[in-house]
């Protein structure tokens, strides 16, 4: 079940920090054209909140249960970068860009088994 668990923060890490990465340095029409077109309509300091947000949840996810310092922030992480998924799939699903919102939900559902996970041991 770690494996499974250290898997799953591996993934996450990868997925919110390349997004966390991009909406903290590019802006939201450099970021619709590289996929991340449910930027399109916020505003500057808002994509750039919700990507230092994705950045921090990232170290969150890997470095407190890595070290064991503080190792209720990993799962702690994990559910605040799956509520993030929420807003997301809205805007994704008003937009209608069904596929968009069925990685929301998968990434939302991973961001669970890790809290879940982390949380149980």
């Amino acid at each position: 079940m770690d494996i499974s668990l250290w898997l799953a923060q591996g993934f996450l890490a990868v997925v919110f920090g390349y997004s966390g990465w991009m909406k903290s340095t590019r802006l939201a029409p450099e970021l619709v054209t590289i996929g991340q077109t449910g930027v399109e309509h916020l505003s500057t300091p808002l994509i750039r909140f919700i990507g230092f947000s994705e950045l921090l949840g990232t170290l969150g996810l890997l470095l407190p249960w890595y070290t064991q310092i503080l190792p209720i922030l990993t799962p702690v992480s994990a559910i605040c970068l799956g509520l993030i998924m929420l807003p997301a799939g809205i805007i994704h699903y008003q937009r209608n860009e069904r596929r968009t919102v069925l990685l929301n939900v998968f990434i939302f559902l991973i961001c669970l088994f890790v809290a879940y996970g982390r949380f149980a041991t």
